[in-house]
This record gives structure tokens, sequence and C-alpha cells, in this order.
């Protein structure tokens, strides 16, 4: 596909969009596995299978729904995507990172990004929330090819990938709601293959303290589109690179650990929109 028919891609799943609800959210939500429960707390939802939407990829990865959703939530529109697309699910990055092109066209300014995590640093716990301050990328990167001007500079700074006044509130209505969180520094890899132990010793010596198969790609791309964000990073098995014998990770008791800690997310993003 040519970068002109790129753009038209995303100028049509755009528009198609747009007409399917009058409101015009400036904040989105990315649902990671096992976290499209925050989806049924979106009041007054217009729901947009992924299927309908003219060049969108169809989510295939366990606890990924495929709808579009746009309502309200703490008392703001809003525009949550329950479910994402990932490189290892065969898609290439433009694949990947078309939705947060098309939040920026439908004016999305603010952008929460969520996933399943697992957890590189020793003091973490399964169902802990992690505030990602930072991240360190082994995948792909979605900017590589001919730039798209319209979006954002051929070489965008990468010094605040996630907005520490988003991150620093967010830590603040935690506290508020009594949960407890932790912050770092939070590592992507391509997938689909989870890592043996000493990758993972290896991502905990180099600063890791979660790791997973998504959401950075989409942070650059919403970055060179002038996107704040703020991530969060639900840890679901603990990667410490010393399995004890017999322990194999497995995606369907991530997403039910995911699942176990939706609520929590759920009510941090609901009390950080309607404080912004």
């Amino acid at each position: 596909m040519t970068a002109k028919e790129y753009l038209s891609s995303i100028e049509e799943a755009a528009a198609y969009i747009a007409a399917q609800d009058d409101r015009h959210p400036e904040i989105a939500i990315i649902l990671g596995s096992g976290l499209g429960k925050l989806a049924d707390c979106i009041e007054n939802p217009t729901i947009i299978p992924y299927t309908n939407i003219p060049g969108f990829p169809q989510s295939t990865a366990i606890g990924h729904k495929g709808n579009l959703i746009i309502g309200e939530l703490g008392g703001k529109p809003v525009l949550a995507m329950q479910g994402r697309f990932h490189y290892y699910e065969g898609y290439d990055m433009s694949q990947v990172t078309l939705p947060e092109r098309v939040m920026s066209v439908l004016g999305i300014k603010k952008l929460f990004v969520s996933n399943a995590a697992g957890g590189l640093n020793p003091s973490f716990s399964i169902g802990d929330l992690m505030l990602i301050q930072d991240h360190i990328n082994f995948a792909p990167n979605p900017l590589v090819g001919p730039n798209l001007e319209k979006f954002g500079p051929r070489f965008p700074d990468m010094t605040r990938p996630y907005d520490p006044e988003l991150t620093d509130l967010a830590e603040k209505c935690a506290a508020e709601l009594g949960i407890k969180v932790k912050k770092g520094v939070y590592v992507v890899v391509t997938g689909p293959c989870y890592e043996t132990p000493a990758e993972l010793r290896f991502f905990a010596k180099i600063g890791g303290d979660a790791i997973g198969m998504s959401t950075v790609p989409e942070v650059i791309v919403a970055r060179h589109c002038g996107i704040d964000v703020m991530g969060v990073s639900v840890i679901t098995d603990i990667a410490t690179g010393y399995p004890h014998e017999g322990y194999i990770t497995d995606g369907e008791e991530i997403v039910k650990a995911a699942d176990a800690a939706a609520d929590k997310m759920t009510a941090i993003f609901t009390e950080l929109i309607a404080k912004l």
C-alpha cells in the first residue's frame, strides 16, 4: 500500500466512525487482554464492530472483542477500543497503528492505553497495576518508511512518551480510591511465544519492570500525532526468569488475571477522566 493509499484508508475509516455518532470525544481508551470490562461502564454507547469499519484490521487475540465504542465515561465523551491489534497476528505495523492515525483525524487529544503484562520486577505481584513511566522497544518501529507529514515530524521526540502530568494525576486518583499502584518501565517484544528465562533476566537487567506484546507501537504513533498518552499495565503473571518447576505461562490464565484486576483499572480511568 502506498502512503497515499494509506492516508486514504485512514480518512475513510475516520469518516465512517464520525458518521455513526455525532459526539466528538477528545479522550480515547485502548483496552487490552481481559480488560474489556471497562466497556460495560460506558454510558449511552454506540457500538461499532471493527468488521464494519472500512480498512480496519480484526482482533484475533484472546480476550479482545473487536468493538469500537463511543459513549460517556466520567461525565465526558470517550472513544474506546475493545480489543487491539498485534504484530504477532500477522499485521504490519501500519495496520497495528492504524487506529491511532484514525483517532488523530477524529480529534483525539488524550489516549489511555492498558495491557496485560508479565512482572519482571520482583516486588510485583499478580493483580498489581503499574503506571507506565517509560518503555523499551524490542519491536519494529512503526514510523519506519515514508513520513506522514500530515501527522508529525520525521524525527519525533520521545523523551516523554507517557505524559508525566497525566501519570501523576492517575496516581493521585488511585490514592483517593484506596488503590495501590506501582510505577515502572514497560518492555515490548513481538511474541507470540513467551520469553525464555534468559531473556527475562536480560530484560530485567536493562531496566524493565513489566513485559508484553503490545502498546509501544501505538504509543509511538500517538506521540507522532501529538496525542498525550497515559498507560497502565495489569500484572497478570510473574516473569522473573526463574520459573518454578512445572510453571507454564498460559494465555487464558493471563486473561483471567486481567479480568480480576479490571475493576481497579476501570475505577482509576473513570476518576481520571472526570478530573480532566
